[in-house]
């Protein structure tokens, strides 16, 4: 099943082509990956998927089979959750009050939390190994604690599929791991769908089933790991001379040659 068909999608602001008539298919049920250099259109085209695309948009983009302008804001808030770069202030609440925001979609503003509701930010607590944590304040939490805070509130969402804008950027390397260890959790145990733009090649080799490459705002490359983690493919997307070695347990590493 196609999660996203996207055709002859070009985004443009004053004076800069930020995509430049994109053709592809992001498969439903993987975890994606979206990495390039940058500058090289990986966090607009994240945004075209989010409907908030920062330019003129041209071409065509479907979401399950239906095009993504016609769907409606609530309908999509079900399916799709978006995980921004930069995150909204939290100051003042718990993280269960933040997870408990997910089911805004289903409720809406005003609306009162029944059972259902309870029961998903309960499960979304759990799944996220956060539930000991629901009562903190979440401006105390570590940064992996804060991210996989917010990932449970996109579960609570109970969303389908999820959108998540550089994850890993501000946390150390056990954090980095810990969080792409639960997306690719989520995706694999509950059959949902990711799509993730990624700085660091090497971990979107290991945690990405599908990786898409982009290079100025056009595809370079797209399939999986084994097919990115050869020193043609990587020279072609980065300009770099790259060495790929290969660790004890088998995984493929990329570094400077």
């Amino acid at each position: 099943m196609t999660l996203f068909r996207i055709r002859n999608l070009s985004v443009r602001v004053p004076g800069r082509t930020l995509l430049d008539d994109l053709t592809l298919d992001l498969p439903a049920g993987r975890v994606i990956g979206l990495i390039g250099h940058n500058g090289s259109g990986k966090s607009t085209l994240l945004k075209v998927l989010a409907r908030q695309a920062p330019g003129r948009v041209e071409g065509q983009v479907a979401f399950e089979d239906r095009p993504l302008s016609e769907w409606r804001g609530r309908a999509l808030a079900r399916r799709l959750a978006v995980l921004p770069q930069t995150l909204p202030p939290a100051e003042g609440m718990t993280l269960a009050e933040l997870v408990a925001l997910g089911r805004f979609p289903w409720h809406g503003a005003l609306g009162r939390r029944g059972p259902r509701d309870q029961a998903a930010i309960a499960a979304a607590l759990e799944e996220c190994g956060v539930t000991n944590l629901a009562d903190r304040l979440v401006d105390t939490l570590s940064g992996g604690e804060r991210q996989r805070g917010w990932l449970a509130m996109l579960v609570a969402q109970e969303a389908g599929t999820l959108l998540l804008d550089e994850p890993i950027s501000a946390l150390d390397i056990a954090h980095q791991v810990e969080v792409l260890s639960l997306v690719r959790r989520m995706c694999h145990d509950q059959g949902r769908s990711a799509v993730i733009v990624l700085h660091e090649v090497n971990m979107a080799a290991r945690f990405c089933d599908h990786i898409v490459a982009l290079k100025g705002g056009r595809l370079a490359l797209q399939g999986g790991p084994a097919q990115l983690m050869r020193a043609p493919a990587l020279m072609q997307i980065y300009g770099l001379p790259m060495q790929v070695l290969t660790r004890d347990d088998g995984l493929p590493v990329a570094i400077p040659a």
